[in-house]
């Protein structure tokens, strides 16, 4: 199965020997929302968020497959107030994938799918230091600069939760 199939902006690419990058299908919800629940870093949505996503979302969004198996994602959408810009909403690799430059390889193929974006943005908490660096190398391949920025403080977000600081990348090289 092409994980790219019907997707002409989003080429297939080969990272391992069956694993490949590629938009998102509907049923791919069911492991996006398993992978972030496993991730123990990401705020966990709804299941029938995440099939939305995938089937809502599908051009602005990645799966990674290791054969038929997803083992990453990333949601992502453009910002409606500028649709220049590329949000990215979570990220996550399979614990037993991590460490072979698959969230790189998602993001890069991710940014480049999609057309007339020059900027990319994302929100990570403080001790995120795996995010943190996968955003900051982003920038170093694209040669962006990276403004951070606190969008939403602890007081907004409740429950012992981190600030999310944005991180605003670009103007990003193709």
């Amino acid at each position: 199965m092409a994980a790219s199939a019907g997707s002409p902006n989003l080429a297939r690419r080969n990272v391992g020997e069956q694993l490949t990058i590629g938009r998102p299908s509907t049923p791919d919800g069911v492991a996006c929302w398993r992978l972030a629940a496993e991730s123990g870093v990401l705020d966990v949505n709804s299941r029938y968020a995440y099939l939305l996503w995938c089937r809502d979302f599908a051009a602005t969004s990645v799966v990674a497959r290791d054969g038929a198996d997803v083992i990453g994602f990333i949601t992502g959408f453009r910002r409606p107030d500028e649709p220049s810009t590329l949000v990215v909403w979570q990220v996550a690799v399979d614990e037993a994938a991590r460490g072979r430059g698959v969230a790189g390889q998602m993001l890069d193929a991710l940014f480049d799918a999609v057309p007339d974006v020059g900027h990319l943005e994302t929100t990570i908490t403080p001790d995120n230091e795996g995010s943190i660096a996968l955003f900051t190398r982003f920038a170093q391949r694209r040669d962006a600069e990276v403004r951070r920025s606190e969008l939403f403080g602890a007081e907004l977000l409740g429950a012992g939760h981190e600030p999310e600081i944005l991180f605003r990348i670009g103007p990003v090289r193709r």
